[in-house]
């Protein structure tokens, strides 16, 4: 959308091994960099793991290194390097991201003074823009949906997407074999596409993703925004397994159940499978085009009416009767 508008704008990504970056066009032009990353094992997030195998002269070396000449503005979604480089040049940095409306007064599970230390400082900006499910009454704004994701498939019922990237793909299987009645297409880390009565084993592609979850009846994850927000627009039925230890992923699942969104599970449990299963097709909440209002708000260069903004944004947004008056 930046570049719809006239804007030069340059990505930088971190945090995820280059070889694992696909369908990456529209990025172009764009930099990686290791940056900073956290390490999980089963689902929980590990603390020690992570601070051991952090690389921090590397991550200072690349802010110090990164020539901003040029540069009049950084926009970060919770991107660390994009921010620390706008802040040693002294340039306007702008957080779009869900871990910024956790400066606000939203429903937060899993809180503790580590998990607050880092969401205020992983990724410090001059202007943050939380995005969220629900606006809760604070200047935060709907989720950004890819413009292009609609419900113009035919539905199957049968059909359940899943995606767990933080457990062990045997793990996910022997959970979901079971289950005749139901073709589950699971997305991991594959090396190749692969069909085992009703479980469809698939290797990481946007496309592909797209495609079946468009067409699927219900979605089965882990607490992560962008999926679950994806579902919410296209109207699927949703079961998340929140990561634990994990702040945001916690009281996204929280959030989830107490607006009525979908269920949660603690655990891979199959009796929460089952009823999940058993529920009826869900209700499509239609969230504007937030990247063209974000888009349009950052040329306009009024950056501290982010409650201007988040009104126009919601305004827009066709949230149901039963979510309206929270």
């Amino acid at each position: 959308e930046l570049k719809d508008l006239g804007h030069d704008v340059r990505v930088v990504l971190s945090g995820r091994d280059p070889s694992l970056l696909w369908e990456m066009e529209i990025f172009k032009p764009f930099e990686t960099f290791r940056g900073l990353t956290f390490s999980y094992h089963r689902g929980r997030l590990k603390y020690i793991q992570t601070a051991l195998q952090l690389n921090l002269i590397r991550f200072y070396r690349d802010i110090h290194s990164f020539d901003t000449a040029g540069y009049d503005l950084v926009v970060t979604d919770f991107e660390p390097l994009s921010a620390r480089i706008g802040r040693r040049s002294r340039l306007p940095v702008i957080g779009v991201g869900h871990q910024y409306a956790f400066a606000h007064n939203i429903p937060v599970e899993g809180g503790n003074p580590l998990a607050r230390f880092v969401l205020n400082n992983y990724a410090p900006v001059d202007f943050p823009v939380g995005l969220h499910w629900h606006h809760f009454k604070q200047p935060i704004l709907p989720p950004i949906i890819p413009y292009h994701i609609e419900q113009d498939q035919i539905i199957l019922d049968n059909k359940i997407i899943v995606y767990l990237p933080f457990e062990k793909s045997d793990d996910i299987i022997f959970l979901l074999k079971e289950f005749s009645d139901y073709e589950f297409y699971i997305y991991h880390r594959f090396e190749h596409a692969e069909d085992q009565n009703n479980i469809h084993m698939r290797p990481y592609s946007r496309t592909g993703f797209l495609n079946d979850l468009t067409e699927c009846n219900g979605v089965i994850s882990n607490a992560g925004f962008e999926l679950v927000s994806e579902a919410l627009h296209l109207g699927k039925k949703i079961l998340v397994k929140p990561l634990a230890g994990q702040m945001e992923q916690l009281s996204n699942a929280m959030v989830i159940s107490l607006l009525k969104l979908g269920m949660a599970m603690k655990r891979l449990d199959r009796t929460r499978v089952a009823q999940f299963l058993d529920l009826p097709a869900g209700s499509a909440i239609k969230y504007p085009d937030v990247a063209r209002i974000i888009a349009i708000w950052l040329d306009s260069g009024r950056w501290e009416d982010v409650e201007g903004l988040a009104h126009e944004a919601w305004q827009q947004t066709a949230l149901p009767l039963s979510l309206i008056h929270i």
